[in-house]
């Protein structure tokens, strides 16, 4: 099985190679389109990789990625499922790549959001809807008596 390929970006600069022996594929049938071979293909690609026992992270990318990733994992293990397409190669290119960009998305670093001030014309902008929407609510009042 080929090495998967995490492309570079924040967090892993150089990218990260999985092992394939890293990865286990299962096979099974899929439910949804397929005609007549439907019941007889597996083509259902199941792609499971234990990141808290994969030697392709550093220890800060490994925590980074276990403290993102906890609520999808299964005693370590992150599992993908495809079924979309009807051939079973098509369905392991599509489990590896949704693999990839998932642990790309997780190994990225926090980004700290810069408080700022409003802008004089966002204010501006804000007390003139609220000024029209006031108008548009008194024109709907029953006219006075007088």
């Amino acid at each position: 099985m080929d090495d998967l390929l995490v492309p570079a970006g924040p967090g892993a600069p150089r990218g990260i190679r999985v092992p394939g022996a890293e990865l286990v594929e299962q096979f099974s049938r899929s439910s949804g389109p397929g005609g007549q071979g439907v019941n007889t293909t597996d083509s259902r690609v199941q792609l499971s990789f234990d990141v808290s026992r994969s030697a392709a992270f550093s220890d800060s990318q490994r925590s980074r990625i276990l403290a993102r990733l906890e609520s999808r994992l299964a005693g370590g293990v992150l599992t993908i499922a495809a079924s979309e397409e009807r051939s079973q190669r098509q369905n392991r290119q599509a489990a590896r790549a949704r693999l990839a960009e998932i642990l790309r998305a997780a190994v990225m670093p926090e980004v700290q959001r810069r408080a700022t001030k409003p802008t004089r014309g966002s204010q501006r902008r804000r007390l003139d809807g609220k000024k029209q929407r006031a108008q548009i609510k008194q024109s709907r009042r029953r006219p006075n008596a007088e």
